[in-house]
């Protein structure tokens, strides 16, 4: 397999005369934990949707693990596991039943296909409620099915569109506790995008910073740190490539991405 686990050049995506991506270079190494920042509208979502093969590649090219995303597009989603914003469980199945709809999804064997749910909902911490429906779980619980969902498929790529996203403190630390826990057990590369700066600090062994549908710094937390002061801290970062274009004519695609958190947020309660 490929060292490194994403591999995008000159990336561009528009959607109309707007775009979202602008010749976006970009390399993640395999095993890291990598966070990619930026303010709502900075191309996060869109670039995270082009490697999922939810979204063509117009222009440049993408590889996941050495395969083409515009040509092997089967092959990468087989490395994938995925947790986008909005929440993606069916409220009115139980536990153990979404995460058998993934692993049907993602054409996991059938002689393993219990086993390997049960595995994914014991690493959530989820076997105990695993009957019981979706809809009668907390917020953090919600969240942790969905991590179960991702991982049902053994992923190589784990990619984490703000998961923690309306999570109070304690149910934040838990689902962040196993995704150390995942990585150490299974080696997998993880693509994370979060507004909790202290998160992308304390987590991520590099950290891209995108505006304007470009990468704008890449470097680990503390080397990011550095380059601004002895005191800095990473939103002191994101305020040095971001904080100046805030209030620019993206802003209501932007207003379109907070309204959608507020409603993650209120729907995990």
């Amino acid at each position: 397999m490929s060292a490194l686990a994403v591999e995008c050049t000159g990336l561009v995506h528009r959607f109309g005369d707007t775009v979202a991506v602008d010749r976006l270079d970009l390399t993640i190494p395999a095993g890291e934990v990598f966070g990619l920042l930026g303010p709502n509208g900075a191309g996060k979502t869109t670039t995270i949707r082009v490697l999922n093969t939810l979204l063509p590649v117009q222009e440049g090219s993408v590889r996941v693990f050495g395969f083409d995303v515009r040509r092997q597009a089967f092959d990468v989603r087989r490395h994938l596991g995925y947790v986008p914003q909005q929440l993606s469980i069916e409220a009115a199945l139980t536990g153990r039943q979404n995460v058998t709809w993934f692993a049907r999804l993602f054409d996991v064997p059938r002689a393993e296909r219990a086993a390997r749910v049960d595995e994914a909902l014991d690493a959530m911490d989820l076997l105990s409620v695993a009957d019981r429906r979706a809809g009668t779980y907390s917020g953090g619980m919600i969240r942790r099915l969905e991590l179960a969902q991702a991982l049902v498929n053994r992923p190589a790529l784990l990619v984490l569109d703000e998961p923690t996203v309306g999570l109070d403190p304690i149910a934040r630390a838990s689902v962040w506790e196993r995704v150390r826990q995942m990585r150490v057990d299974h080696g997998m590369t993880v693509l994370l995008t979060t507004h909790y700066m202290e998160e992308a600090d304390e987590l991520c062994d590099t950290v891209a910073l995108m505006h304007h549908g470009r990468v704008q710094t890449v470097g680990s937390p503390a080397e990011l740190r550095a380059g601004i002061g002895p005191d800095a801290t990473l939103e002191d970062v994101f305020r040095r490539y971001a904080g100046a274009g805030l209030a620019d004519d993206h802003g209501a695609a932007r207003v379109r991405d907070v309204r959608r958190s507020r409603t993650t947020a209120r729907k995990l309660g």
